[in-house]
């Protein structure tokens, strides 16, 4: 049989047998028993996940990347029109990040406890009414920026349910294949990814239309996923009760204890490149309107080219793991060289425009071939009962340095650009000595290796 295929009616009734024909009778109707399939999150009798799962799960990122990122090269628009400076406008990226900081390992252990699915949807649902709630803000009052911090936390909180739970949940659909999980990995990273890539052009879209559009789309793009998540996503039956929790703090000390030293260096990582990153793409936006006069749709196109690499590198990335630790601790030693070999130069390069670009790419490609890394290296070697929560915290670490970013580049871009970008590659290279010394092959230990 093959069922939860991708395809038009027809197609899928062309697959069915005999048995397959008359199961679909008793259900009334053959559209109904499609319907019914193409509900599942994996195909029957393998472990494959399908294609319309897979578009679902991906636009959780897609959507919470543009819900953050969009804002980006709005954000000067927004201190024009509000009359805020340029660090009150980095809060707006700010506020959204410290609320995810702080709720997802909670999210992360609701979700262990009941369900995955249980907690995305209604976190979706308050990234919806954050959008509203900023949006209306801006539209409507005189002064919106409280408001819009109000809104924009909402979102944060939306942030922290959905975004996380989705790498567990890729591991749990999967049946823990390495291979698969790490392909479907990539993919999901890939559309966190291509998120960035969009965000400029669609901000800058939608802000030439009105200024505060970007915040109402992020609420009909959460409509969209939550319908998605309903009808496609099916997740598989927990056959054992879930832990209590004192279980779970026993279970999660004992994790950290035993595998603290890898995890704890995966969350530096996540920190670092998430810090440098968004850094990078506040310090970029200002730049190119400020130095190099490039405003609007223009101004979107220009931030998306180092994006768009990032987009590639974390695709082709993702396909190239396959669930093997040596792999995955090769390209985060090579994307660190890389990293910090090219992020000092940011600053040096800021009055001439091509060759801006071309480290801002640079590093953006490095950024894009360790993300996947992190996230297999975490989803593969974590088992299933605690993996929403650990993969939670490593998210956390990854909001840390989205929320660090833009703050602090607004307030060292003046007078201490060079030295930042300089202090970011030296700490680059002390976390290339740190993955070396700690993330041992050999002492990563499977799940099943370890029951």
């Amino acid at each position: 049989m093959n069922h939860c295929v991708f395809s038009p009616f027809s197609g899928v009734l062309d697959s069915l047998n005999e048995s397959d024909t008359y199961s679909a009778r008793l259900w009334g109707s053959y559209p109904h028993y499609v319907y019914k399939q193409l509900r599942c999150g994996m195909k029957n009798n393998t472990n494959q996940v399908s294609v319309w799962c897979i578009v679902s799960l991906a636009s959780i990122p897609l959507v919470m990347t543009l819900g953050n990122s969009m804002l980006i090269p709005v954000l000067p628009i927004l201190e024009d029109k509000v009359g805020i400076t340029s660090f009150q406008s980095s809060m707006i990226i700010t506020s959204y990040s410290v609320a995810a900081i702080i709720l997802i390992p909670i999210a992360g252990y609701l979700s262990d406890r009941f369900g995955r699915k249980m907690v995305i949807l209604p976190s979706l649902v308050l990234a919806l009414i954050g959008g509203l709630v900023a949006g209306f803000a801006s539209w409507k009052m005189d002064d919106p920026y409280t408001v819009i911090i109000i809104g924009r936390i909402l979102q944060g909180i939306g942030a922290a349910g959905a975004m996380p739970i989705v790498l567990p949940l890729v591991g749990d659909l999967s049946h823990d294949d390495e291979e698969k999980t790490s392909s479907t990995l990539g993919i999901i990273e890939t559309s966190n990814t291509f998120g960035k890539v969009l965000s400029p052009i669609l901000g800058s879209l939608f802000a030439a239309a009105l200024w505060f559009l970007p915040f109402f789309s992020i609420s009909a793009l959460s409509l969209i996923s939550i319908m998605l998540i309903f009808f496609c996503v099916k997740v598989p039956k927990e056959k054992d009760e879930p832990i209590t929790f004192k279980e779970f703090l026993s279970s999660t000390k004992e994790v950290f204890k035993s595998e603290g030293k890898w995890l704890y260096t995966v969350f530096l990582n996540g920190v670092l490149v998430m810090l440098i990153l968004f850094s990078m793409l506040f310090f970029l936006s200002e730049n190119l309107e400020k130095v190099h006069h490039i405003k609007g749709i223009k101004k979107g196109f220009v931030l998306a080219i180092p994006l768009l690499l990032l987009c590639i590198a974390s695709f082709i990335s993702g396909r190239s793991i396959k669930g093997n630790i040596k792999t995955i601790k090769t390209l985060m030693v090579a994307s660190l060289i890389m990293m910090s070999a090219s992020v000092v130069f940011v600053g040096f390069t800021s009055k001439k425009l091509f060759l801006l670009l071309a480290v801002t790419s640079l590093v953006s490609i490095a950024i894009g071939a360790m993300l996947p890394a992190l996230d297999a290296i975490i989803t593969d070697n974590i088992e299933k009962s605690l993996r929403g929560t650990v993969s939670s915290f490593y998210s956390s670490a990854r909001f840390i340095g989205v929320a660090a970013g833009p703050p602090v580049m607004s307030l060292v871009m003046k007078n201490m650009l060079n030295v930042s970008y300089i202090t970011a590659g030296v700490l680059g290279l002390i976390l290339l000595f740190v993955v070396w010394k700690f993330i041992k092959t050999e002492d990563i230990k499977r799940p099943e290796e370890s029951t």
